[in-house]
């Protein structure tokens, strides 16, 4: 008998045994509503893996008679699309072709503008799947002529009634009843991170290599953490993912929430990324914190160093102190919207002259017959003496503006003192 993974034959053949994307499958959603009119678009499914699209395109297939054929872009070369296309019109495809394009965004522009002739005609139904932003990855002119449908990520909830099934259909295959420890069904729901291949395979797993007692598959809790460890992270380095966690690292520091920052950057670190985690703490420490605790910025410099020092997994304390850090400090963003007003200037031409009394003092010796007249401020009481430093196209611009936290106020005050005091 030929071994056929638990996945593949779990596989749903009706709309009603997909779990989870209610938002477009269930009653009333448009794609359901467009799969039972029978008058299929072209469309491109997007979304993690495992929550779904290849299934759907399965059912969609069966349902319009259509011949499927399935390619992955990241094997399948331009060739192979010629190969479909050229059954068009034969009686290899009556009713007409239905091309499942898996991992689209793997396909070169070229590749891509070889579908357009034949979706345009009709002879073609494409429905292409990514697990990144199709707006980012697929050529525009197959956008336009496609309908972009979004498969978002499976919740455990979700995935519960997938693993009940699997359980039901490994003990089926074995011929004996599992008996499953209190938490199992929910940790493999739980750590499969969304994807129910990956739970239906973990079940697979634990259910094979089971343990008999009184006739029964016994499936111990510490097993299934086993079977499923690691399993929850989806990440790709260089996909969607990457740059959401560092976003949502980032802006959960910025947000001052320590719990949500520690399980971004525990997810960063589990990932191995160490890079983007520290990135983006510095980063926050001069732009969210800055100026309203300027010590922040010595503090994490620190944090990361030692954690570049000690590595992974030692590294977390060190970077978790850094992040605990930064979301519980006072904010400010007055740097970062300083400096960018002052960019914002430079590259809009407004720069002008030095000043003559700030320029080297190189120019008083040129022959020029001229004082530079520069007034050294550690010459004048509290340091400090008026005179010009911008040029004269940006007298009197400001770009810095004081927070309103303790500490610029208080510099403000300081500052307000003397300025007001000697102008």
């Amino acid at each position: 008998m030929t071994y056929r993974p638990l996945a593949d034959e779990m596989r749903p053949t009706t709309l009603e045994q997909v779990v989870g994307q209610r938002h477009i499958l269930g009653e009333g959603g448009l794609l359901r509503r467009i799969i039972e009119s029978g008058h299929i678009p072209n469309l491109v499914f997007y979304g993690p893996s495992g929550t779904g699209k290849t299934t759907v395109a399965n059912i969609i297939a069966a349902s319009s008679g259509r011949t499927l054929h399935r390619l992955n872009a990241t094997t399948a070369s331009l060739s192979d699309v010629k190969d479909v296309i050229a059954q068009v019109g034969t009686l290899l495809a009556p009713n007409g072709i239905l091309l499942y394009l898996d991992e689209i965004q793997y396909f070169n522009k070229k590749q891509q503008q070889s579908l357009l002739e034949v979706i345009e005609k009709g002879d073609v139904t494409l429905i292409a799947s990514t697990t990144e932003n199709p707006y980012f990855y697929v050529y525009n002119a197959v956008l336009s002529r496609s309908s972009v449908f979004e498969f978002k990520p499976l919740t455990a909830q979700d995935v519960l009634p997938a693993i009940d099934r699997g359980v039901a259909r490994m003990e089926e295959r074995l011929g004996a009843k599992a008996e499953l420890e209190e938490g199992v069904r929910e940790h493999l729901a739980s750590s499969c991170g969304g994807d129910v291949r990956k739970g239906l395979n973990a079940v697979e797993v634990l259910l094979s290599a089971a343990a008999k007692r009184k006739g029964k598959l016994l499936v111990t809790l510490n097993d299934a953490k086993i079977a499923a460890q690691g399993s929850a992270m989806r990440y790709d380095r260089e996909g969607d993912d990457h740059y959401d966690i560092a976003s949502a690292l980032m802006k959960s520091l910025r947000g001052s929430d320590p719990d949500a920052a520690l399980h971004y950057l525990a997810r960063l670190l589990e990932a191995g990324d160490m890079i983007t985690a520290i990135r983006r703490l510095l980063c926050s420490a001069s732009e969210d914190v800055g100026m309203a605790y300027p010590q922040a910025a010595l503090i994490v410099r620190a944090c990361v160093d030692s954690a570049l020092q000690l590595g992974l997994p030692e590294a977390r304390l060190p970077l978790a102190q850094a992040a605990i850090l930064l979301a519980t400090a006072p904010k400010s963003n007055s740097v970062e919207a300083s400096i960018d007003a002052a960019m914002a200037d430079v590259r809009g031409g407004k720069t002008g002259d030095y000043p003559r009394h700030l320029q080297n003092v190189h120019a008083d010796s040129a022959g020029m017959g001229r004082e530079q007249g520069y007034l050294y401020p550690h010459d004048f009481p509290h340091h400090w003496v008026k005179q010009q430093y911008l040029p004269d196209a940006l007298a009197g611009a400001e770009y810095y503006v004081y927070g309103d936290n303790k500490t610029e106020q208080a510099a403000k005050a300081y500052w307000d003192k003397i300025k007001g005091g000697t102008e």
